[in-house]
């Protein structure tokens, strides 16, 4: 089986999921998820011309005054009475302007005198210091497009906008296999030939931003009955994960014990560095995706492959990671016949690629907050020279 290039296994792998559908959730729910669909307006904001100082409400063509005061209107309170020649109204930030007024003078710029008010500043034309009916949104817009990702200033909106709940991506169920008779649970004492098993808690860490459910299984010792049961085991999830044991030796039997299984693979090898064992396929309605063994190449395929699945099938409308350039702040070296995806951090003078790129090198992983991209045969790069980089986000 050939090396597939990066870009036609990513497509290949989002071919093989569809989103997983909507479910409306309480809006307190949906920070980070993904609408299912469009979402509009229910209602005008602002509701009513609304005051954005504390002032009084008046006409601008009777400046400077006098004016009497009539009237006082504030947030949450009754709409004040309309307003007739030479009167005023006392208002407050947030409050809605009465009938009659088209400006607020600023409490700073007015002077009360004898129950006369008069302007003290040069005169405000109509709208000053006023937040129009409907200037941010009317009833009807369309506040956020499908696919959009809910943050912060996301819901904000939407509450804004008269909603309590919102359409948004199911939530994929992931099941988590570590690989290896040589793993034991994190914390546990070490033997000789022993290793901490840290690609789970690695993988749950990146998945803590996604919606998503992390079922993990734990570890499966390299045994093919136990693999195989492994992995009818994690048939109900969306997607199944396997870590290690994706390569061709003797005790790299996640293939075949998934093929036992019932599963279908679709591919197999990539032709990158490191992550060059990846796998994927089906088994049953689950999408099953075999990360390598080794911390940083499962760290880098679940960046470019794992985590863009989740994404698409929680129902993101752009799941791949971005890319953006950036400049070197020192050489790298030439590429062979894999594309390279160097650990980098960005310094002031610029981008730097990490001191050991091996592929179980987590100190040297830790220090990195990006990926650089150096496809296969390019020449060595210097200082000064722009790359293509990936921030390591999710």
């Amino acid at each position: 089986m050939s090396l597939l290039p990066v870009a036609q296994a990513q497509e290949r792998l989002l071919a093989l999921a569809a989103p997983l559908g909507a479910e409306d959730a309480a809006i307190a729910t949906c920070a980070g998820r993904w609408l299912a669909r469009d979402i509009h307006s229910l209602r005008d904001q602002p509701w009513a011309n609304l005051s954005a100082m504390d002032g009084y409400a008046l006409r601008a063509s009777e400046w400077p005054g006098p004016w009497r005061v009539v009237a006082q209107s504030s947030a949450g309170g009754a709409m004040p009475q309309p307003l007739g020649a030479g009167e005023a109204c006392r208002i407050f930030t947030g409050a809605p302007l009465p009938e009659g007024a088209d400006t607020v003078l600023i409490q700073e710029e007015a002077v009360v005198q004898d129950d006369e008010l008069r302007a003290s500043a040069d005169p405000y034309s109509p709208g000053r210091h006023v937040r129009p009916l409907g200037s941010d949104f009317h009833a009807t817009s369309l506040l956020l497009s499908g696919g959009s990702r809910l943050g912060p200033a996301q819901i904000a909106l939407a509450v804004l906008g008269g909603h309590g709940a919102l359409p948004v991506g199911r939530r994929p169920r992931i099941a988590l296999l570590s690989t290896g008779n040589e793993l034991v649970p994190p914390g546990a004492p070490t033997l000789p030939g022993q290793l901490p098993s840290s690609n789970a808690a690695m993988l749950a860490a990146m998945f803590s931003p996604l919606p998503c459910d992390l079922i993990d299984l734990g570890i499966v010792p390299d045994d093919l009955d136990a693999m195989t049961e492994a992995f009818r085991r994690a048939a109900d999830a969306d997607v199944i994960v396997s870590t290690g044991g994706a390569s061709v030796g003797d005790h790299d039997l996640v293939r075949p014990g998934f093929a036992a299984a019932g599963g279908s693979l679709d591919f197999w090898k990539i032709r990158m560095r490191p992550g060059k064992p990846l796998m994927a396929g089906t088994l049953g309605h689950s999408i099953f995706l075999g990360l390598p063994g080794n911390p940083v190449s499962a760290f880098v395929t679940a960046t470019l492959f794992l985590l863009p699945l989740v994404r698409h099938m929680a129902g993101a409308r752009s799941p791949l990671p971005p890319t953006t350039t950036a400049v070197l702040a020192a050489p790298v070296p030439p590429t062979g016949d894999r594309d390279d995806y160097l650990r980098a951090y960005r310094s002031p003078a610029g981008i730097v690629s990490v001191t050991s790129q091996d592929s179980a090198a987590t100190a040297a992983l830790a220090c990195a907050d990006c990926l650089i991209l150096r496809p296969a045969h390019s020449p060595a790069a210097q200082a000064g020279e722009t790359v293509t980089v990936i921030p390591l986000t999710v």
